[in-house]
């Protein structure tokens, strides 16, 4: 099989093609084709990967270009994970916030929707391209925030676009944990949009053991989400959260915490220094890379964690691996008809009582050689569906926004999320954002 990586010169390429040296199944991905606007950083991961593949005996033939359309040729797979702005347009959406007040973060709240805006455009070319040249390639959406570029590029490709996220499996694999049980062997209850979830049961041979674990003083001490958000907020909710509930439900406390310096400069800061090594250092790139990645996966999420006193990520969370091994299932089951029952980012039909049926949830699906099928979920209560259905809201305003340009729909976007105070406050994210991100200016002209 062929696979195209869209966002080739990404620094998170390597955790896929590392995957792929893992895979030994006789149908699996002979040949990679990285795609990347910047020729230098497709470079930098070209030394990292052949590094990685080093004593393989049969790795993936790798090749790198910076066409769009001799990547997609032919492809069977195609995983799009792109950052639109790059890095800078990252920390312009957490500043132009922060500075108003309000949450700096990359996908919740105002930073996301001020990504997606200027990301729709681009995640849609994309899709045209795929139908245009590989239309029975299977799209796979890492790009962020996935929820919202999943359901814009769903216009063009349909149910042949399915996005991925770590964060659920890894809720998962920890409440499992805590309890003392296989995360293969359990079966989670999990509804919600991307990064606005919730694990509400955990089926282990026929009995829900969740209740058990809120009720657990010393098991819930092991759960990563549980020490951010508190035994009582999480015996309250009668459910655990998704690590990115944090901002909705201390947003102060979260503010506070990322005033001083933003992920997106910490990011940025280590990327540069990791791609200035390689260029200097080429016969290190693998070296560095492992380097920088300690540090990033190290500081995930730091605030939360720090403002909450939950103490460092668990070691064993760091090795679990994320959504490089989600998207060589997901291409598993479908390729090599590998059934699996996983979380994903999917059309919602019926599944979630309450919101649109073309809506993009993040929710269980049934996934095999004929494809995704979502599974139907228990109806949420109030308290959380009004969260979802207010977001989801934002999240198709903003790509209606993103699709005509409009200024007004842009405002709309801002003003409607639960985290913007004020439509004043709206108008004046839209012009901080257009006169920081050329990008996302280039979207919203007027």
């Amino acid at each position: 099989m062929r696979l195209a990586v869209i966002g080739g010169g990404g620094f998170r390429v390597p955790l896929v093609y590392g995957a792929l040296l893992r895979d030994s199944a006789k149908q699996r991905v002979r040949e990679v084709v990285l795609y990347d606007v910047s020729a230098e950083r497709l470079e930098a991961i070209g030394h990292v990967l052949r590094r990685l593949a080093a004593g393989h005996d049969d790795p993936p033939v790798v090749r790198t270009t910076t066409e769009l359309d001799a990547a997609l040729r032919e492809a069977d797979f195609v995983f799009s994970a792109v950052r639109v702005g790059g890095l800078a347009g990252r920390v312009a959406d957490e500043r132009v916030a922060l500075e108003l007040g309000l949450l700096g973060q990359e996908t919740a709240g105002p930073g996301g929707i001020s990504y997606g805006l200027r990301t729709v455009p681009v995640a849609v070319r994309v899709a045209e391209r795929v139908a245009a040249l590989a239309p029975r390639a299977w799209v796979i959406n890492f790009t962020n925030p996935a929820g919202m570029i999943t359901e814009a590029m769903r216009r063009v490709l349909g149910d042949r676009v399915i996005g991925i996220c770590d964060s659920p499996i890894g809720l998962i694999r920890r409440a499992a944990a805590a309890l003392g049980l296989d995360p293969a062997r359990v079966s989670p209850d999990y509804v919600g949009l991307n990064h606005l979830g919730w694990l509400r049961g955990l089926v282990h041979e026929g009995e829900d053991v969740l209740p058990g674990l809120l009720a657990d003083d010393a098991a819930l001490r092991q759960v990563e989400e549980a020490r951010v958000f508190g035994a009582e907020w999480v015996r309250t909710l009668g459910a655990l959260p998704n690590e990115y509930l944090y901002y909705y439900y201390f947003t102060r406390e979260a503010v506070a915490a990322i005033s001083g310096r933003t992920r997106g400069e910490t990011l940025l800061d280590q990327q540069e220094a990791f791609y200035a090594a390689v260029r200097a250092r080429p016969g290190d790139a693998l070296a560095e890379w492992r380097r920088a990645r300690r540090q990033r996966d190290a500081t995930y999420m730091a605030e939360a964690r720090g403002a909450a006193e939950a103490g460092e990520r668990d070691a064993t969370d760091l090795e679990a691996g994320g959504y490089e091994g989600i998207a060589l299932a997901l291409m598993a089951a479908i390729a090599r008809g590998e059934p699996a029952t996983m979380i994903l980012n999917v059309r919602n039909g019926s599944s979630v009582p309450g919101l649109p049926e073309d809506a993009v949830v993040e929710i269980p699906c049934a996934v095999g050689g004929a494809g995704v099928r979502p599974l139907a979920t228990r109806p949420l209560p109030g308290r959380l569906l009004g969260l979802v259905q207010q977001v989801k809201a934002v999240e198709q305003t903003a790509i209606e926004a993103a699709l005509t340009g409009s200024a007004r729909l842009a405002v709309e976007a801002f003003a409607l999320h639960p985290l913007v105070d004020s439509v004043t406050t709206a108008r004046a994210l839209l012009d901080g954002y257009r006169a920081r991100i050329p990008e996302l200016a280039a979207v919203i002209a007027g």
